[in-house]
């Protein structure tokens, strides 16, 4: 996998709110950016995962931590795909 390194400058007193050291903060930015990517559609579960940084298996149990479901469609969507057959 070909790495890009990003930096981003944030106020201390996040971390200190948070109660993370920068390389945890690191990680759970890195995962809470991956879920909302998936959610919205942008990237697909296994894109996600390595997003975040964790195996599938990890990524759809943080799914359900951050309450979003590990299906891309909704039902109005499920019921006109299998209304045509």
């Amino acid at each position: 996998m070909n790495k890009v390194n990003v930096s981003i400058e944030l106020p201390r007193s996040v971390l200190t709110t948070l109660r993370l050291e920068p390389e945890s903060f690191g990680k759970a930015m890195r995962l809470a950016a991956a879920v909302k990517w998936y959610e919205i559609g942008l990237i697909s579960q296994s894109e996600a995962a390595e997003v975040a940084g964790v195996s599938r298996a990890e990524f759809l149990t943080a799914l359900g931590r951050f309450s979003v479901s590990p299906f891309q469609y909704n039902a109005a969507e499920i019921k006109a795909e299998t209304a045509d057959e």
